[in-house]
């Protein structure tokens, strides 16, 4: 496994690798889609709104918004970075411990999203507090990144991705990482989301304080 720098980092839009026109093409239409999205629910709120006027207002198919996003609740919670968070995973240094490694790509995830689009992410945490669909989606997809990084937390330590110990693991941090987000959400966005960030992946390092600490 080759050390990577953030300096070359997947996450960073600078670095990602050069994309063909086909898939230009479906990334545009995606941000389209949730763009649309976007502007509708802090119009008229969430349940107003339907497929139907995102696929107007985004100049689309309401089925090419069902083929890129398989329910409404997709379109709010899907985005860029979870295949980009485990190849950086994948790319750290062998020698690095995996909290740091953790730590380090969670990081640039927190920045890059709210770089890119940080009313989006606000948006994404107040309706998966508010909304119960929203949240309930967020629960069942954390299914498909916890795969994902099952397989990264494998490939470092020589453990079986479909063992106890790894599942239970990978489980554990993204719904830390979910509660982190909502806690956020709950209490006015105050504070900063990648310290929020750091102190779950801290209770998971070392687990719950006791109350004179």
């Amino acid at each position: 496994m080759k050390p990577m720098t953030a300096a070359h980092s997947p996450l960073s839009p600078a670095d990602r690798p050069q994309l063909g026109l086909r898939e230009r093409k479906k990334i545009k239409t995606r941000e389209a889609i949730r763009t649309a999205t976007y502007a509708l629910i802090k119009e008229q709120g969430y349940d107003a709104t339907t497929v139907e006027q995102i696929a107007e207002r985004a100049e689309v198919s309401p089925s090419t918004v069902f083929r890129y996003f398989p329910t409404k609740e997709d379109i709010v919670l899907t985005d860029e970075f979870d295949p980009l968070m485990v190849e950086e995973l994948r790319a750290r240094p062998a020698d690095e411990s995996w909290m740091d490694s953790l730590r380090h790509v969670m990081r640039l995830a927190v920045d890059g999203n709210m770089r890119e689009n940080p009313e989006a992410v606000r948006l994404r945490a107040h309706l998966g507090v508010q909304v119960p669909a929203v949240r309930a989606r967020m629960v069942e997809s954390m299914t498909e990144t916890t795969r994902m990084l099952r397989e990264a937390l494998a490939a470092r330590s020589g453990l079986d991705p479909d063992g106890v110990q790894v599942r239970v693991y990978s489980m554990a941090l993204i719904g830390g990482l979910m509660e982190a987000s909502l806690y956020w959400a709950e209490h006015d966005f105050e504070g900063d989301l990648r310290d929020l960030v750091d102190q779950a992946l801290t209770v998971l390092e070392h687990g719950l304080p006791t109350k004179n600490n």
